[in-house]
């Protein structure tokens, strides 16, 4: 007798399973569990199967004598549904390693992890595949069209993120090339919207250049009331001329106080190569103070959420903005602007010895690997010479103009 809808709820588990039958092969299943599953018993080819519809109540008697309709419908065809379920899942399977998540997440294993890409290039690889991951992610990557991967990034343009979408599609592009040398898709559809996105706006980090102006903000950073590990590293930060996360990501066995040098890993560094800072006394003093309050740590500056991870990139500036700085007034970035704009006109020092504290790069790679060495001395006492400058300066003392236009 076919089964009524009002009765379904009343069937009760007991300590085996058991059966209620419906019509034309469907069933409901109890389990010792309380749960209540529909199946189909049909045959095929001389053999019996059955075929799992769904639980109660999720799918009700209606809808199961819907899906057993359909399924017998597909067997008077020819069609084993059952088979043909199998199927669907081995595609998907399949599919799975053939998504562009997947092979972005293969690119992102083999060109920044294993070729060991400094943490924050790998976070920002990883950043640029969340923005593609909703819309494209499980995509089969063969099957992805330029137009569907535009209408992504127009969105992140139309945001006001202009970089972050041409910088994306950049990302997408390289995906697209892994997956064609990994011989699962044939071109690189993301190759094709260079023209499509609007120019980023170029903007520089803001740096405060004007002596005066500098030690008003060494002097706010001085009374800065927050997170002591937070103001440390803004005021080691005008002293050391590192990027902000090499100093926020700096552990402390980088740091060897008896020769007062801070030795940065290639991993860390943005040309993958290592760089050594020579320290002041006044960033010696600083360390020190640092290392009372985070020294049994790995990290020198860790987050205030996790010890064992590093002060997050915005802990600075979001700082500077709580102390009435504008973003277009003052970046943790823009000390290195102001490092390199007042040692030059300073006309005291070399200006290749101040593009190795800089630790930039060289365009003749002899001439850089000669000037690693060579400039070393100058950059030990250029060190002390700026921290006491900056120092003169957080007080208030009057400091001899730059030399303008000076040369080393």
């Amino acid at each position: 007798m076919p089964l009524k809808a009002a009765e379904i709820r009343g069937f009760q588990p007991i300590d085996t399973l058991y059966r209620k039958s419906d019509d034309k092969g469907l069933y409901l299943e109890i389990r010792p569990n309380g749960s209540k599953h529909w199946f189909l018993k049909y045959r095929i080819h001389g053999s019996e199967k059955r075929l799992s519809l769904g639980t109660w109540p999720e799918v009700s008697l209606a809808d199961a004598r819907e899906r057993r309709d359909d399924a017998r419908k597909k067997i008077r065809e020819g069609d084993d549904p059952l088979h043909s379920r199998k199927m669907e899942k081995i595609r998907g399977r399949l599919s799975a390693g053939n998504s562009f998540q997947s092979v972005a997440e293969d690119l992102i294993a083999v060109r920044f992890v294993a070729s060991k890409k400094a943490e924050a290039t790998i976070e920002k690889a990883r950043w640029y595949l969340s923005h593609l991951t909703p819309a494209i992610g499980p995509r089969p990557i063969d099957a992805i069209e330029p137009a569907e991967l535009l209408v992504v990034l127009k969105k992140i343009e139309k945001a006001g993120k202009r970089e972050t979408a041409v910088r994306t599609r950049a990302f997408a592009s390289r995906v697209f090339r892994h997956g064609v040398a990994m011989a699962l898709c044939k071109h690189d559809p993301a190759a094709m919207l260079g023209g499509a996105l609007a120019t980023p706006i170029v903007t520089h980090h803001a740096a405060v250049l004007e002596p005066h102006q500098l030690g008003e903000v060494l002097r706010s950073i001085d009374d800065y009331a927050g997170s002591i590990v937070v103001k440390i590293a803004m005021q080691l930060l005008p002293h050391v001329f590192l990027r902000p996360g090499e100093l926020r990501q700096g552990k402390w066995t980088e740091v060897d106080f008896d020769e007062a040098v801070w030795r940065i890993p290639a991993e860390r560094t943005k040309l993958r190569r290592p760089h050594s800072v020579p320290l002041s006394l006044q960033s010696v003093k600083l360390l020190k103070t640092l290392r009372e309050h985070t020294g049994w740590r790995d990290y020198m500056f860790p987050a205030q959420s996790s010890l064992k991870k590093p002060m997050c990139e915005n802990a600075m500036n979001s700082a500077y903005r709580r102390m009435g700085f504008g973003k277009d007034v003052v970046t943790s970035h823009g000390f290195r602007a102001t490092a390199s704009t007042l040692l030059n006109e300073s006309g005291k020092w070399h200006p290749d010895a101040i593009e190795r504290a800089l630790a930039h790069g060289h365009s003749n790679a002899v001439r850089g690997a000669y000037a690693r060495g060579q400039y070393w001395d100058e950059r030990v006492a250029m060190a002390q010479w700026w921290s006491d400058y900056l120092e003169r300066l957080s007080v208030g003392a009057q400091v001899v103009p730059m030399m303008k236009g000076a040369s080393g």
